[in-house]
């Protein structure tokens, strides 16, 4: 696909309102990757080409909660292979899947994760609770390994939600503060969407003219989202990005 210069614009404000919506309340994918099919682009490409271009964005949050991960090697060293090796099977996964059967995907993975979006204060609180329940408890850590291998499976291969997916299992299987719990998963999104990417480099499925500028975007978006952080209700946003979802997940469902 050659993008026209219109082609770019669109991208571009995709990412610029994509990475503002990461940050303030998550859920950017359902901003970016429809854009991208919209544009034409096909839907394997499109999203080998957003994972590509938001990977930058997970980069500064984890560099911003960089603080909360202090005494957390151990965790580190557990489930940052467990992490990674997910988010490579799961890229190898979308590749596999012909252009077709993706196509027929897409509306299921969409309302998924705009579901997902929509139960993710819930799962925050749920997980608050039940940490502040087993307070002074010992639990072993180590089966944290395989649930998470599983989320970032589904990482790799489409992503909306990993977030939420893996706040919930890192909430069931550790013992810490919700602030540290975030902080890990953060840190595991983001070896998840690198590994995923480093593999689309060599796929040839990368539009490249579109990544160049949705990068751009999405940290000129995620800064711009930073400083809009106290001045928007997150709960207000994300409502109006899963109404985004959800309208368009029903749209490629009827196509």
């Amino acid at each position: 696909m050659q993008p026209s210069a219109l082609d770019l614009v669109l991208a571009t404000l995709a990412a610029l309102a994509g990475g503002a919506v990461n940050a303030l309340a998550g859920g950017g994918t359902l901003v970016t990757f429809p854009t991208l099919v919209a544009l034409g682009v096909p839907p394997v490409a499109a999203n080998v080409t957003n994972t590509v271009a938001l990977t930058p964005g997970y980069l500064g949050g984890t560099y911003g909660q960089r603080g909360d991960l202090r005494g957390q090697g151990g965790r580190l060293r557990l489930l940052v292979p467990a992490s990674i090796a997910g988010g490579l099977v799961g890229g190898v996964l979308l590749l596999l899947t012909g252009e077709e059967l993706f196509r027929q995907l897409v509306p299921f993975l969409i309302l998924g994760a705009t579901g997902l979006l929509a139960a993710q204060e819930r799962v925050r609180a749920l997980v608050a609770r039940r940490l502040a329940e087993r307070s002074g408890a010992d639990p072993s850590e180590a089966w944290a390994a395989a649930p998470a291998f599983a989320a970032s499976v589904y990482g790799g291969y489409f992503g909306a939600g990993l977030g939420v997916i893996l706040l919930a299992v890192l909430g069931l299987a550790l013992e810490d503060s919700l602030t540290r719990i975030n902080a890990l998963k953060q840190a595991l999104s983001f070896c998840v969407n690198v590994t995923a990417a480093c593999y689309f480099l060599f796929s040839g499925r990368v539009v490249w003219e579109i990544a160049a500028v949705m990068a751009l975007g999405a940290v000129a978006g995620g800064s711009l989202g930073g400083r809009l952080a106290g001045r928007m209700r997150p709960e207000r946003l994300r409502r109006l990005v899963v109404a985004i979802g959800l309208v368009v997940g029903l749209v490629y469902l009827v196509r």
